[in-house]
Protein backbone atom coordinates (compact mmCIF):
# COMPACT_ATOMS: atom_id res chain seq x y z
CA UNK A 1 0.00 0.00 0.00
CA UNK A 2 1.38 3.78 -0.69
CA UNK A 3 2.12 5.48 2.22
CA UNK A 4 0.19 8.79 2.25
CA UNK A 5 2.94 11.63 2.64
CA UNK A 6 2.30 15.53 3.21
CA UNK A 7 3.12 17.13 -0.50
CA UNK A 8 6.09 19.63 -0.32
CA UNK A 9 3.19 21.75 -1.50
CA UNK A 10 0.47 21.92 0.69
CA UNK A 11 1.75 24.81 3.10
CA UNK A 12 2.93 22.50 6.13
CA UNK A 13 5.69 23.86 7.35
CA UNK A 14 6.32 24.61 10.79
CA UNK A 15 9.06 27.16 9.98
CA UNK A 16 7.51 29.07 7.81
CA UNK A 17 6.20 32.82 9.68
CA UNK A 18 3.28 32.32 7.37
CA UNK A 19 2.19 29.15 8.34
CA UNK A 20 2.85 29.68 11.75
CA UNK A 21 0.70 32.61 11.71
CA UNK A 22 -2.50 30.78 10.38
CA UNK A 23 -2.31 27.11 10.31
CA UNK A 24 -6.20 26.12 10.32
CA UNK A 25 -6.23 26.40 6.88
CA UNK A 26 -3.84 24.29 6.11
CA UNK A 27 -4.98 21.69 8.61
CA UNK A 28 -8.12 21.41 6.73
CA UNK A 29 -5.87 20.38 3.80
CA UNK A 30 -4.37 17.46 5.31
CA UNK A 31 -7.52 16.37 6.85
CA UNK A 32 -8.89 16.42 3.34
CA UNK A 33 -6.17 14.32 2.39
CA UNK A 34 -6.33 11.49 5.10
CA UNK A 35 -6.50 10.22 8.50
CA UNK A 36 -2.55 9.72 8.50
CA UNK A 37 0.33 11.09 6.35
CA UNK A 38 4.22 10.89 7.24
CA UNK A 39 6.09 14.00 6.79
CA UNK A 40 9.53 13.54 5.88
CA UNK A 41 11.36 16.85 7.52
CA UNK A 42 10.32 15.30 10.73
CA UNK A 43 10.13 12.13 9.68
CA UNK A 44 7.16 12.04 11.84
CA UNK A 45 3.32 10.79 11.12
CA UNK A 46 0.58 13.73 11.27
CA UNK A 47 -2.81 12.55 12.82
CA UNK A 48 -4.71 15.89 11.80
CA UNK A 49 -8.36 14.75 12.81
CA UNK A 50 -10.01 14.51 16.15
CA UNK A 51 -11.29 11.28 16.36
CA UNK A 52 -7.68 9.17 15.76
CA UNK A 53 -6.13 12.22 18.03
CA UNK A 54 -8.44 11.78 20.85
CA UNK A 55 -8.23 7.88 20.67
CA UNK A 56 -4.58 7.86 20.11
CA UNK A 57 -3.82 9.72 23.61
CA UNK A 58 -5.42 7.02 24.94
CA UNK A 59 -4.25 4.23 23.06
CA UNK A 60 -1.17 2.31 25.45
CA UNK A 61 0.47 1.09 22.46
CA UNK A 62 1.75 4.84 22.48
CA UNK A 63 4.39 6.23 24.44
CA UNK A 64 5.62 9.50 25.40
CA UNK A 65 8.63 7.49 26.25
CA UNK A 66 9.66 3.92 24.95
CA UNK A 67 12.82 4.00 27.81
CA UNK A 68 10.50 1.81 30.34
CA UNK A 69 10.80 -1.12 27.79
CA UNK A 70 13.04 -0.64 24.84
CA UNK A 71 17.29 1.08 24.39
CA UNK A 72 17.71 3.49 22.30
CA UNK A 73 19.65 0.74 19.99
CA UNK A 74 16.39 -1.56 20.48
CA UNK A 75 14.48 0.83 19.29
CA UNK A 76 15.88 1.97 16.64
CA UNK A 77 16.54 5.81 17.56
CA UNK A 78 20.32 7.25 17.95
CA UNK A 79 20.82 8.56 22.02
CA UNK A 80 20.55 12.48 22.55
CA UNK A 81 24.25 14.00 22.03
CA UNK A 82 26.19 13.49 25.40
CA UNK A 83 25.85 17.64 25.79
CA UNK A 84 22.43 17.84 25.99
CA UNK A 85 22.06 15.34 29.17
CA UNK A 86 21.07 18.01 31.72
CA UNK A 87 18.28 18.30 29.90
CA UNK A 88 17.34 15.03 29.16
CA UNK A 89 17.90 14.04 32.57
CA UNK A 90 15.28 17.46 33.64
CA UNK A 91 13.10 16.35 31.43
CA UNK A 92 12.98 12.89 31.16
CA UNK A 93 11.80 12.52 35.34
CA UNK A 94 8.91 14.05 34.78
CA UNK A 95 5.76 12.52 34.86
CA UNK A 96 5.16 14.20 31.58
CA UNK A 97 7.46 11.99 29.91
CA UNK A 98 7.75 8.66 32.09
CA UNK A 99 4.90 6.03 31.13
CA UNK A 100 3.27 3.86 34.11
CA UNK A 101 4.15 2.61 36.89
CA UNK A 102 6.66 5.79 37.48
CA UNK A 103 3.99 7.69 36.12
CA UNK A 104 1.41 6.15 38.03
CA UNK A 105 3.35 7.16 41.55
CA UNK A 106 4.28 10.26 40.88
CA UNK A 107 0.98 11.69 39.14
CA UNK A 108 -1.23 9.93 42.09
CA UNK A 109 1.45 11.84 44.83
CA UNK A 110 1.50 15.49 42.93
CA UNK A 111 -2.68 15.38 42.05
CA UNK A 112 -3.42 15.74 45.73
CA UNK A 113 -2.00 19.29 45.66
CA UNK A 114 -5.00 19.48 42.83
CA UNK A 115 -7.66 18.37 43.88
CA UNK A 116 -11.08 19.88 43.68
CA UNK A 117 -11.18 21.34 46.89
CA UNK A 118 -7.62 22.47 46.76
CA UNK A 119 -7.70 24.09 43.64
CA UNK A 120 -11.10 25.51 44.95
CA UNK A 121 -9.56 27.64 47.72
CA UNK A 122 -6.69 28.97 45.83
CA UNK A 123 -9.70 30.97 43.93
CA UNK A 124 -10.04 33.93 46.15
CA UNK A 125 -6.08 34.62 45.92
CA UNK A 126 -6.24 33.88 42.03
CA UNK A 127 -9.13 36.54 41.64
CA UNK A 128 -7.72 39.25 43.86
CA UNK A 129 -3.81 38.57 42.12
CA UNK A 130 -5.94 39.45 39.15
CA UNK A 131 -8.18 42.43 40.27
CA UNK A 132 -4.26 43.85 41.23
CA UNK A 133 -2.88 43.23 37.67
CA UNK A 134 -5.50 44.51 35.75
CA UNK A 135 -5.80 47.60 38.21
CA UNK A 136 -1.96 48.32 38.02
CA UNK A 137 -3.01 48.10 33.88
CA UNK A 138 -5.61 50.70 34.18
CA UNK A 139 -3.84 53.33 36.11
CA UNK A 140 -0.98 53.29 33.79
CA UNK A 141 -3.45 53.85 30.72
CA UNK A 142 -2.51 50.43 29.26
CA UNK A 143 0.56 48.40 28.35
CA UNK A 144 1.57 44.86 27.62
CA UNK A 145 -1.22 42.39 28.34
CA UNK A 146 1.27 39.56 28.01
CA UNK A 147 4.26 41.30 30.42
CA UNK A 148 1.31 42.70 32.73
CA UNK A 149 -1.06 40.56 32.95
CA UNK A 150 -0.95 36.85 31.04
CA UNK A 151 2.35 36.06 32.60
CA UNK A 152 2.62 37.40 36.39
CA UNK A 153 -0.58 36.18 37.18
CA UNK A 154 0.24 31.78 36.36
CA UNK A 155 3.49 32.35 37.65
CA UNK A 156 2.73 33.52 40.71
CA UNK A 157 0.08 30.97 41.65
CA UNK A 158 2.51 27.69 40.65
CA UNK A 159 5.34 29.73 42.48
CA UNK A 160 3.14 29.99 45.44
CA UNK A 161 2.10 26.19 45.16
CA UNK A 162 5.64 25.33 45.04
CA UNK A 163 6.82 27.28 47.96
CA UNK A 164 9.20 29.43 45.83
CA UNK A 165 10.03 32.97 47.56
CA UNK A 166 8.40 35.99 46.04
CA UNK A 167 11.94 37.55 44.93
CA UNK A 168 13.18 34.61 43.09
CA UNK A 169 9.90 34.55 40.87
CA UNK A 170 11.48 36.58 38.75
CA UNK A 171 14.21 33.86 37.46
CA UNK A 172 11.58 31.12 36.24
CA UNK A 173 9.85 32.62 33.36
CA UNK A 174 13.33 33.18 31.46
CA UNK A 175 13.83 29.47 32.45
CA UNK A 176 10.75 27.91 31.41
CA UNK A 177 11.18 30.10 27.57
CA UNK A 178 14.84 28.32 27.42
CA UNK A 179 13.66 24.76 28.21
CA UNK A 180 10.33 25.31 26.34
CA UNK A 181 12.52 25.61 23.01
CA UNK A 182 13.37 21.88 23.11
CA UNK A 183 10.04 21.40 22.48
CA UNK A 184 9.61 22.33 19.06
CA UNK A 185 10.17 20.34 15.65
CA UNK A 186 14.40 19.92 14.92
CA UNK A 187 15.49 22.37 17.59
CA UNK A 188 18.99 24.41 16.61
CA UNK A 189 22.09 23.74 18.43
CA UNK A 190 21.76 27.69 19.86
CA UNK A 191 18.06 26.24 21.21
CA UNK A 192 19.48 23.04 22.69
CA UNK A 193 22.64 24.99 24.35
CA UNK A 194 19.81 27.35 25.86
CA UNK A 195 17.73 24.65 27.16
CA UNK A 196 20.90 22.96 28.98
CA UNK A 197 22.21 25.95 30.45
CA UNK A 198 18.68 27.34 31.95
CA UNK A 199 18.15 23.66 32.68
CA UNK A 200 21.30 23.03 34.71
CA UNK A 201 20.39 26.93 36.86
CA UNK A 202 16.84 25.55 37.66
CA UNK A 203 18.01 22.34 38.58
CA UNK A 204 20.51 24.07 40.85
CA UNK A 205 18.10 26.42 42.36
CA UNK A 206 15.83 23.66 43.01
CA UNK A 207 18.11 21.11 44.47
CA UNK A 208 18.55 24.53 47.59
CA UNK A 209 14.87 24.89 48.04
CA UNK A 210 14.74 21.39 48.23
CA UNK A 211 17.07 21.59 50.97
CA UNK A 212 16.05 24.48 52.79
CA UNK A 213 12.68 22.78 52.69
CA UNK A 214 13.75 20.12 54.30
CA UNK A 215 15.26 22.07 57.28
CA UNK A 216 12.33 24.01 57.25
CA UNK A 217 9.34 22.70 55.77
CA UNK A 218 6.47 25.08 55.27
CA UNK A 219 2.67 24.77 53.74
CA UNK A 220 4.07 24.27 50.04
CA UNK A 221 3.91 21.50 47.34
CA UNK A 222 7.51 20.74 47.55
CA UNK A 223 7.57 20.54 51.50
CA UNK A 224 4.31 18.10 50.66
CA UNK A 225 6.59 16.03 48.36
CA UNK A 226 9.24 15.75 50.98
CA UNK A 227 7.01 14.66 53.52
CA UNK A 228 5.52 12.06 51.25
CA UNK A 229 8.86 10.91 50.69
CA UNK A 230 9.79 10.14 54.12
CA UNK A 231 6.83 8.44 54.76
CA UNK A 232 7.49 5.99 52.26
CA UNK A 233 5.97 6.49 48.95
CA UNK A 234 9.61 6.96 47.53
CA UNK A 235 9.98 9.99 45.06
CA UNK A 236 14.12 10.38 44.26
CA UNK A 237 15.50 14.44 44.60
CA UNK A 238 15.55 14.07 40.94
CA UNK A 239 11.93 13.37 40.61
CA UNK A 240 10.83 16.21 43.16
CA UNK A 241 13.26 18.62 40.68
CA UNK A 242 11.52 17.59 37.44
CA UNK A 243 8.52 17.60 38.32
CA UNK A 244 8.47 21.38 40.11
CA UNK A 245 9.92 22.40 36.48
CA UNK A 246 7.42 20.41 34.73
CA UNK A 247 4.55 22.20 37.00
CA UNK A 248 5.99 25.76 36.44
CA UNK A 249 6.67 25.14 33.04
CA UNK A 250 2.80 23.91 31.94
CA UNK A 251 1.22 25.54 34.84
CA UNK A 252 1.76 28.87 33.21
CA UNK A 253 3.00 28.34 29.65
CA UNK A 254 -0.30 27.51 28.09
CA UNK A 255 -2.57 30.01 30.47
CA UNK A 256 0.10 32.42 28.91
CA UNK A 257 -0.49 31.97 25.65
CA UNK A 258 -4.40 31.12 25.73
CA UNK A 259 -4.84 34.28 27.47
CA UNK A 260 -3.38 36.67 24.84
CA UNK A 261 -4.04 34.36 21.72
CA UNK A 262 -7.88 34.42 23.37
CA UNK A 263 -7.55 38.54 23.47
CA UNK A 264 -6.46 39.00 19.83
CA UNK A 265 -8.95 36.50 18.77
CA UNK A 266 -11.74 38.89 20.66
CA UNK A 267 -10.30 41.78 19.16
CA UNK A 268 -11.09 40.58 15.52
CA UNK A 269 -14.19 39.70 16.27
CA UNK A 270 -15.99 42.48 17.34
CA UNK A 271 -19.23 41.06 17.77
CA UNK A 272 -18.04 38.66 20.17
CA UNK A 273 -16.37 40.77 21.39
CA UNK A 274 -19.49 42.89 22.19
CA UNK A 275 -21.53 39.91 23.09
CA UNK A 276 -19.08 39.21 25.93
CA UNK A 277 -18.73 42.68 27.30
CA UNK A 278 -22.97 42.22 27.60
CA UNK A 279 -22.74 39.43 29.45
CA UNK A 280 -20.09 38.07 31.60
CA UNK A 281 -21.99 34.74 31.99
CA UNK A 282 -20.46 33.89 29.17
CA UNK A 283 -17.09 33.77 30.45
CA UNK A 284 -17.13 29.83 31.40
CA UNK A 285 -18.02 29.31 27.28
CA UNK A 286 -15.78 31.66 26.35
CA UNK A 287 -12.70 30.32 27.96
CA UNK A 288 -13.51 27.04 26.16
CA UNK A 289 -13.92 28.31 23.03
CA UNK A 290 -10.62 30.44 23.14
CA UNK A 291 -8.97 27.13 24.09
CA UNK A 292 -9.98 25.89 20.97
CA UNK A 293 -10.20 28.25 18.20
CA UNK A 294 -6.61 29.37 18.75
CA UNK A 295 -5.56 26.10 20.62
CA UNK A 296 -2.18 27.19 22.38
CA UNK A 297 -0.39 23.55 22.19
CA UNK A 298 -0.34 22.74 18.46
CA UNK A 299 1.31 19.25 18.58
CA UNK A 300 1.84 16.60 20.61
CA UNK A 301 4.57 13.45 20.35
CA UNK A 302 4.37 10.10 21.06
CA UNK A 303 5.81 6.98 20.13
CA UNK A 304 4.69 3.62 18.33
CA UNK A 305 5.64 1.56 21.41
CA UNK A 306 3.72 -1.69 19.36
CA UNK A 307 2.22 -1.08 15.84
CA UNK A 308 -0.95 0.45 15.32
CA UNK A 309 -3.42 0.94 12.12
CA UNK A 310 -4.28 4.31 11.49
CA UNK A 311 -7.10 3.92 8.26
CA UNK A 312 -5.50 1.20 6.64
CA UNK A 313 -1.77 2.38 7.23
CA UNK A 314 0.11 0.51 9.38
CA UNK A 315 2.60 2.87 11.76
CA UNK A 316 5.56 0.38 12.83
CA UNK A 317 6.92 0.58 16.44
CA UNK A 318 9.82 2.70 16.54
CA UNK A 319 8.06 5.43 14.53
CA UNK A 320 6.71 8.81 16.30
CA UNK A 321 3.10 10.19 15.35
CA UNK A 322 2.77 13.99 15.95
CA UNK A 323 -1.30 14.45 17.41
CA UNK A 324 -2.11 17.95 16.11
CA UNK A 325 -4.18 19.16 18.59
CA UNK A 326 -4.62 22.62 16.60
CA UNK A 327 -6.19 20.47 13.43
CA UNK A 328 -8.46 18.51 15.58
CA UNK A 329 -10.17 21.70 17.47
CA UNK A 330 -10.98 22.81 14.24
CA UNK A 331 -12.10 19.12 12.64
CA UNK A 332 -15.67 20.53 11.47
CA UNK A 333 -16.54 16.29 12.18
CA UNK A 334 -17.26 17.34 15.60
CA UNK A 335 -17.38 20.95 15.70
CA UNK A 336 -20.04 23.15 13.78
CA UNK A 337 -18.32 25.68 11.60
CA UNK A 338 -14.96 25.35 13.41
CA UNK A 339 -13.41 28.56 11.65
CA UNK A 340 -16.30 30.74 13.71
CA UNK A 341 -15.39 32.37 17.19
CA UNK A 342 -18.79 31.34 19.02
CA UNK A 343 -18.43 32.11 22.71
CA UNK A 344 -21.64 30.35 23.02
CA UNK A 345 -20.87 26.82 21.99
CA UNK A 346 -21.91 24.47 24.24
CA UNK A 347 -20.36 21.35 22.32
CA UNK A 348 -17.20 21.89 22.93
CA UNK A 349 -14.86 18.78 23.22
CA UNK A 350 -11.47 20.27 22.74
CA UNK A 351 -8.94 18.54 23.59
CA UNK A 352 -6.41 21.64 24.46
CA UNK A 353 -5.52 19.84 27.85
CA UNK A 354 -4.70 16.30 26.06
CA UNK A 355 -7.02 13.40 27.57
CA UNK A 356 -6.11 10.03 28.76
CA UNK A 357 -3.18 9.19 31.31
CA UNK A 358 -1.70 12.54 30.39
CA UNK A 359 -4.53 14.99 30.61
CA UNK A 360 -3.27 18.09 32.09
CA UNK A 361 -3.55 18.43 36.45
CA UNK A 362 -3.84 21.43 36.10
CA UNK A 363 -6.74 21.88 34.06
CA UNK A 364 -9.15 23.52 36.72
CA UNK A 365 -6.46 25.68 37.77
CA UNK A 366 -6.12 26.93 34.37
CA UNK A 367 -9.66 27.70 34.18
CA UNK A 368 -9.95 29.49 36.89
CA UNK A 369 -6.99 31.76 36.10
CA UNK A 370 -8.45 32.62 32.36
CA UNK A 371 -11.47 33.09 33.59
CA UNK A 372 -10.61 35.21 36.91
CA UNK A 373 -8.51 37.50 34.36
CA UNK A 374 -11.14 37.88 31.63
CA UNK A 375 -13.29 38.84 34.52
CA UNK A 376 -11.28 41.53 35.83
CA UNK A 377 -10.67 42.97 32.58
CA UNK A 378 -13.92 42.91 31.38
CA UNK A 379 -15.25 44.76 34.52
CA UNK A 380 -11.97 47.52 35.63
CA UNK A 381 -11.37 47.89 31.66
CA UNK A 382 -14.31 47.70 29.41
CA UNK A 383 -12.42 49.39 26.55
CA UNK A 384 -9.91 47.59 26.17
CA UNK A 385 -7.96 48.18 22.74
CA UNK A 386 -5.37 46.78 20.77
CA UNK A 387 -2.73 49.62 19.98
CA UNK A 388 -0.88 47.59 17.35
CA UNK A 389 -0.90 44.01 15.43
CA UNK A 390 0.86 41.65 17.70
CA UNK A 391 3.94 39.94 16.22
CA UNK A 392 3.45 36.16 15.92
CA UNK A 393 6.28 33.81 18.14
CA UNK A 394 8.20 32.23 15.71
CA UNK A 395 7.14 28.71 17.55
CA UNK A 396 5.37 26.54 16.01
CA UNK A 397 4.47 23.76 19.01
CA UNK A 398 3.98 26.09 21.61
CA UNK A 399 2.02 29.01 19.79
CA UNK A 400 2.02 32.18 21.15
CA UNK A 401 2.33 35.83 21.02
CA UNK A 402 5.41 38.19 21.24
CA UNK A 403 3.62 40.59 23.36
CA UNK A 404 -0.26 42.22 22.74
CA UNK A 405 0.20 45.96 23.44
CA UNK A 406 -3.10 47.48 24.35
CA UNK A 407 -4.40 50.71 26.13
CA UNK A 408 -7.28 51.06 28.41
CA UNK A 409 -9.21 53.93 27.64
CA UNK A 410 -10.99 53.12 24.14
CA UNK A 411 -9.98 53.74 20.62
CA UNK A 412 -9.65 52.58 17.42
CA UNK A 413 -7.14 49.45 17.35
CA UNK A 414 -5.79 46.95 14.60
CA UNK A 415 -7.82 44.08 14.02
CA UNK A 416 -7.17 42.61 11.11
Amino acid sequence: MAVARVPSDLGFDPWDPAFVADPYPVYAELRARGRVLHYERTDQWLVPHHADVSALLRDRRLGRTYRHRFTHEDFGRTPPPPEHEPFHVLNDHGMLDLEPPDHTRIRRLVSKAFTPRTVERLKPYVHALADDLVAALVEAGGGDLLADVAEPLPVAVIAEMLGIPEQDRALLRPWSAAICGMYELNPSEETAARAVRASEEFSAYLRGLIAARRAKPGDDLISGLIAAHDEGDRLTEQEMISTAVLLLNAGHEATVNATVNGWWALFRDPDQLAALRADHSLIPSAVEELMRYDTPLQLFERWVLDEIEIGGTTIPRGAEVALLFGSANHDPAVFTAPERLDLARRDNPHISFSAGIHYCIGAPLARIELAASMASLLTRAPALTPVTRPRQKPNFVIRGLEALEVRTDGGDGPTG
